[in-house]
């Protein structure tokens, strides 16, 4: 069977590439489904209903139309710049304006730190209630989850060949931890032990009104849904993208928003809302009440401690990657692109995210009356809704920029619609934590510091700073593995 020539890549959006493609339609389904799923559910599905009370599954719909909306500016893009660099890419086509392309790779990277975080604090609430250890003990919990971290970092300095194969493998573990959820859900309201009227009781324990109310849950159960955005990252390894990216980003937010809405209908149908509220481990306890006699209970934890796992280890190589990829454009200080003789890791770049990963579960562990899953979490929906917000603003702007082969058009009112919503939920009249901005800030300054040390001593040395090849920013030279 002959190849397929120069023109017929063309044409089918496959833009000369040096990585393989290897990834049909399922496999993108199930990438991005794999993406999608995670900490978000697992972890936070309590602290939305404490937000709302039984109406918890409304924060999560509300959170995927937004999603959705904004998967159709991605899909554009994805399809008329197929290539690998995301978010970045596509601000400094459409801007052109180094400092905005900087900030929006470090806020993208930023995000990648905060939600590895959430999922150190995640894996170490499980594996207390999966080893009967007292979960309860904030000592015990931060150690565990720094302890956590340390060995992300270890085997991220290894070096870790991502594979599709090993991605579907993770994918199915982490869906069927809450198809579990979810039919343990079915049995019990076949068992008549679900009480369905709490989940269309809105509590606002805050005050703040219905609309207020749902704003700032949805604020957090958006962490739930972000993930989709990575997937434009395989544009280079995916056959067919122009065809193939519409059709399977949006089955598979559809799918996980399913999936979402089914869980958070049968959590506060089966827990009080108080008691899933005081949970950092919402789902063990819906199983643990819907099927006390059933082992699924003993089982979830580790499904769900392999679950978060995957999401942390997954943010950590992206966002040691992106610092390294910052360093290597001359952006941030050349220090932190310096490679491993031995394993080709970027380990000043792995050892740096994880310094900040180690100060955030800290600074924010540290008072006892925080909710650190939750602030960790709404930080990063924060910084991706920032991103998002620019993303839709991007889509518009490079219609000016038309391209002489088919491509995906979202109608032109959805992203207009979706700028306008990310930035909305930017917004402190969300009803956030304060502690969110505060970790929001010190990163992004810390980011702006670094930027500037830099530029002051390229400018001394009679270097540019400026982002050259902004494909480097996810494809990082020198064979980093």
């Amino acid at each position: 069977m002959s190849q397929p020539t120069a023109e017929e890549h063309a044409a089918l959006g496959e833009e000369p590439t040096e990585l393989k493609r290897v990834m049909g339609p399922k496999l993108l389904l199930l990438f991005i489904v794999g993406d999608i799923l995670g900490t978000g559910i697992y972890a936070l599905t309590g602290k939305v209903a404490a937000q709302v009370g039984g109406a918890a599954w409304a924060p999560f719909i509300v959170a995927f139309a937004i999603a959705l909306i904004t998967a159709f500016s991605y899909l554009e893009l994805v399809t008329k710049y197929p290539r690998a660099a995301g978010a970045a890419l596509y601000t400094h086509k459409a801007f052109g304006v180094h400092i905005l392309t900087f900030m929006v790779c470090y806020t993208v990277m930023c995000s990648g730190i905060t939600s590895a975080s959430t999922a150190s604090r995640a894996f170490a609430s499980n594996l207390a209630v999966g080893f009967g250890l007292d979960a309860e003990n904030s000592t015990l919990v931060i150690t565990v989850a720094l302890v956590f971290m340390g060995v992300v970092a270890a085997v991220n300095l290894r070096g870790v060949g991502e594979s599709v194969k090993a991605n579907i493998f993770l994918t199915l573990v982490e869906l069927s931890g809450l198809l579990l959820v979810i039919l343990i859900g079915f049995y019990a309201a076949f068992a008549g032990e679900v009480d369905f009227s709490r989940t269309i009781v809105f509590e606002d324990p805050n005050d703040k009104g219905a609309f207020f109310a749902v704003t700032a849950a949805t604020a957090l159960a958006f962490f739930a849904m972000v993930g989709f955005e990575d997937s434009v990252n395989m544009a280079e390894e995916t056959h067919d993208p122009v065809k193939n990216f519409p059709k399977m980003m949006i089955t598979g937010i559809g799918i996980t928003g399913v999936i979402y809405v089914l869980v958070s209908l049968f959590a506060v149908a089966i827990v009080p809302v108080g008691v899933l509220a005081d949970s950092e481990t919402p789902l063990v306890t819906v199983v643990e009440t819907a099927a006390p006699g059933i082992p699924a209970g003993d089982i979830l934890p580790f499904i769900s401690m392999f679950a978060v796992a995957n999401s942390a280890l997954i943010n950590m190589l992206m966002a040691s990657r992106l610092l390294y990829g910052m360093a290597k454009q001359n952006v941030l200080p050349g220090v932190l692109g310096r490679v491993g003789a031995r394993r080709q890791t970027p380990w000043v770049a792995i050892l740096v995210t994880t310094a900040i990963s180690f100060g955030l579960i800290y600074f924010v562990s540290r008072d006892p009356d925080n909710d650190v899953v939750a602030a960790l979490g709404d930080t990063t929906a924060l910084l991706l809704l920032g991103v998002f917000a620019i993303v839709n603003v991007c889509v518009l702007v490079l219609r000016r920029d038309p391209i002489d082969r088919r491509h995906f058009v979202a109608p032109t009112v959805l992203p207009v619609i979706g700028a306008i919503a990310c930035a909305f939920f930017v917004g402190p009249w969300t009803g956030r934590d304060p502690l969110t901005y505060t970790i929001a800030g010190w990163l992004l300054g810390i980011g702006l510091v670094l930027w500037l040390l830099t530029w002051i001593t390229n400018r001394l040395v009679g270097q540019r700073t400026a982002i050259t090849d902004i494909e480097a920013l996810n494809e990082p030279e020198g064979g980093v593995n």
